[in-house]
């Protein structure tokens, strides 16, 4: 049964997790969307630049498609119950290979600018987040 056709209150954890897929989805869908269109600026705005042959092109793939794709299975979980588990079983995945790469970088002896630590922080949230919500959720 779509997650969509339940009676839902707004202090349901499903409603929670719902918005909290919904929010994710768009911060994808922007992201990607943006790195598309134009992904040089999308790496100038981060200290990134993409050299070779193929750096815009492969910043299109892995910053675009992939977070487009990303944006799609989050908005599975928002409009089908049966992909909620998915979506944050992939943002638990996802945010927390990002996070392990972050202190991995900071054992290494990186220096990652202010704005990379709070892209970090706010990858640890959404890890830790999406391991609530998947304890929290208990379809029936």
């Amino acid at each position: 049964m779509p997650l969509s056709d339940r009676k839902l209150r707004p202090s349901s954890p499903y409603m929670l997790i719902r918005v909290f897929l919904a929010a994710l989805a768009l911060c994808f869908a922007i992201f990607g969307t943006w790195s598309i269109l134009d992904p040089a600026a999308m790496g100038a705005s981060l200290g990134v630049t993409f050299a070779g042959g193929n750096g815009i092109y492969e910043a299109r793939g892995v910053y675009g498609g992939v977070s487009l794709g990303a944006a799609l299975l989050l908005l599975s979980g928002v409009f089908r119950e049966r992909m909620i588990r998915p979506a944050l079983w992939f943002v638990a995945a996802y945010m927390g290979g990002y996070t392990f790469a972050r202190i991995a970088g900071l054992i290494a002896g990186d220096k990652p600018t202010t704005d990379f630590i709070l892209f970090a922080a706010f990858e640890v949230v959404c890890m830790i987040l999406a391991i609530i919500a998947l304890k929290a959720y208990k379809p029936k």
